[in-house]
């Protein structure tokens, strides 16, 4: 035997149906501090400066995979060349 049931509420009733604290305030308090937070560090920082912080590596993984790619697609081209 099955029950089911539907419930058609809204998330702010279903928060206090449950008994769980309202966390909005807190929560967007803290997400304005972040965006602060954020907007000063970007202020601070050049382009230059940004790229280094989110690339560390700069381009050396991209050159990598790239000279990977090539290697394998000349070996299949030598293995290909072989068999014929």
């Amino acid at each position: 035997m099955k029950f089911r049931i539907d419930i058609d509420c809204s998330p702010e009733e279903a928060r206090r149906f449950f008994g769980l604290p309202d966390v909005r305030d807190v929560q967007e308090s803290m997400m304005a501090a972040l965006q602060e937070r954020v907007a000063e560090q970007v202020k601070s920082m050049d382009l230059e400066t940004l790229t280094k912080a989110w690339l560390p590596t700069g381009t050396q993984g991209w050159d990598a995979m790239q000279k990977a790619f090539m290697k394998g697609f000349a070996d299949a081209g030598k293995k290909r060349d072989d068999q014929s």
